[in-house]
């Protein structure tokens, strides 16, 4: 009889499998020891306290997570933090400068793109990707674009037009 076997027959459990996962986070590297089965989500939230990015549904229904992995959006709920591993990884905390706020964060502080606040970090990431991603270029664009981002409180046409404010004043990528 093997040993995982033996625990399960003895009612134990195996242990979770963990090891060492270096994830680089808006610029600083961060060696957390993890189960491996750990989302990106959960990691930046309650390993390295980065909690502007929120957990909504844990389903990837909402967008409420996304984030970027070298530049593309992502749905950290359903990302593990080891795949993530080696990579670059940008969170609403990592997108404004030192001269201030990000030229989408600033778009939505002057369209109201934001009622709640709750889906505004994942609806900014989004925002910053789609721009990047040359994806911008009408109003129905950015809809189809941005429409895995939820609102509940029905701010999207303040969120459109943040979108397309930041698009026109920032160049496609707005200093991504």
């Amino acid at each position: 009889m093997t040993d995982v076997a033996s625990r399960r027959d003895a009612g134990e459990r195996p242990a979770p499998p963990e090891r060492v996962v270096t994830l680089t986070v808006n610029g600083r590297s961060y060696a957390l020891r993890m189960d491996t089965r750990v989302t990106l989500l959960d990691a930046l939230r309650d390993r390295l306290g980065l909690v502007g990015t929120k957990k909504g549904c844990d389903q990837g229904a909402c967008g409420a997570c996304t984030v970027h992995l070298d530049g593309r959006r992502v749905l950290a709920c359903l990302t593990l933090a080891a795949q993530a591993e080696g990579r670059a990884i940008t969170t609403i905390e990592g997108i404004s400068g030192t001269d201030g706020p990000h030229p989408v964060q600033q778009a939505f502080m002057e369209h109201d793109g934001f009622q709640c606040g709750f889906c505004t970090p994942g609806q900014i990431m989004s925002a910053v990707a789609l721009m990047a991603e040359g994806r911008a270029g009408s109003d129905e664009e950015i809809r189809e674009f941005m429409s895995g981002n939820l609102c509940r409180c029905g701010a999207y046409p303040n969120i459109v037009a943040a979108i397309r404010e930041a698009a026109t004043r920032g160049g496609h990528d707005a200093r991504l």
